[in-house]
């Protein structure tokens, strides 16, 4: 019986570390709170594409997706380097502060991009979320996408004019693991992407890229030029039913975890 015990045991053992190394353990989704950094002038908390925001501007909704998954979710307040990517898997950078949006931005530096490039470089997945013209600080941000490829144009299409949702509308959708089954999607005042290196387009509007990808390394980098997925359009709380956003965010969580590298960073 002991012996049988302690041959189980083993079993268990080896099932577990199987799991790890096939890509089963825990990945950890980690959100940036440094380069977009906004205070709520009426509650003086710190709001707009968080995980715990969970009006219109938050990012629960897309949070609560990942965790469905099995993913971790982590909120990254410091700027990016060796020691605040360590443990993380899939890296959000969403709308950088222009200083209408934060009195003291915290641009991303040259040290910071050479610290995410390194980590994408050595099997990081990166999501990197724009915004259109008014609404998004370009010069550093563009000196991030310089590292992979990656020019964001300073522009806005897709201008709605009130519930005239069909304005923003996407339907010519690419054979895509982020649109699998997806034909209508809603991209609101977006800006749109200059390609180069190995960068390619995902999402195209006639001549406008305004979704991009590219490996880097043993990485990966997908490019938006909205925040797109935040609650306020990520469900059909304000869109109508025939607009598929919550079916792409499903993929879209589902694909960039699977592109995640289990590796020792």
């Amino acid at each position: 019986m002991k012996q049988d015990y302690f041959s189980l045991k083993g079993v268990i053992l080896l099932f577990i570390c199987a799991m790890a190394i096939n890509g089963f353990a825990q990945k950890t989704v980690g959100l940036d709170n440094w380069y977009n950094h906004e205070t709520n002038a009426k509650t003086g908390k710190i709001f707009h594409y968080t995980w715990d925001d969970t009006e219109n501007s938050g990012f629960s909704q897309l949070g609560d997706l990942f965790k469905s998954k099995g993913a971790a979710l982590k909120t990254i307040v410091v700027k990016a380097d060796k020691k605040s990517l360590t443990g993380v898997d899939v890296y959000i950078i969403v709308d950088p502060d222009t200083i209408t949006e934060s009195p003291k931005p915290n641009y991303i530096l040259p040290k910071d991009t050479k610290a995410i490039s390194a980590w994408v470089k050595k099997g990081g997945v990166l999501l990197i979320l724009a915004n259109d013209k008014p609404n998004c600080e370009f010069t550093h941000l563009n000196q991030l996408g310089k590292a992979f490829g990656l020019h964001f144009n300073p522009v806005t299409l897709n201008p709605v004019t009130g519930k005239d949702y069909n304005m923003a509308a996407e339907t010519n959708l690419p054979n895509h693991p982020l649109f699998k089954g997806v034909n209508k999607i809603y991209m609101k005042e977006v800006s749109s992407f200059s390609l180069s290196k190995d960068a390619k387009a995902v999402l195209t509007d006639k001549k406008d890229v305004l979704i991009a990808e590219t490996s880097f390394g043993k990485g990966y980098v997908l490019a938006v030029g909205d925040p797109w997925l935040y609650n306020e359009y990520i469900d059909h709380a304000m869109l109508p039913a025939d607009f598929e956003n919550l079916k792409a965010a499903n993929n879209l969580t589902e694909f960039l975890l699977s592109k995640v590298k289990q590796l020792k960073r």
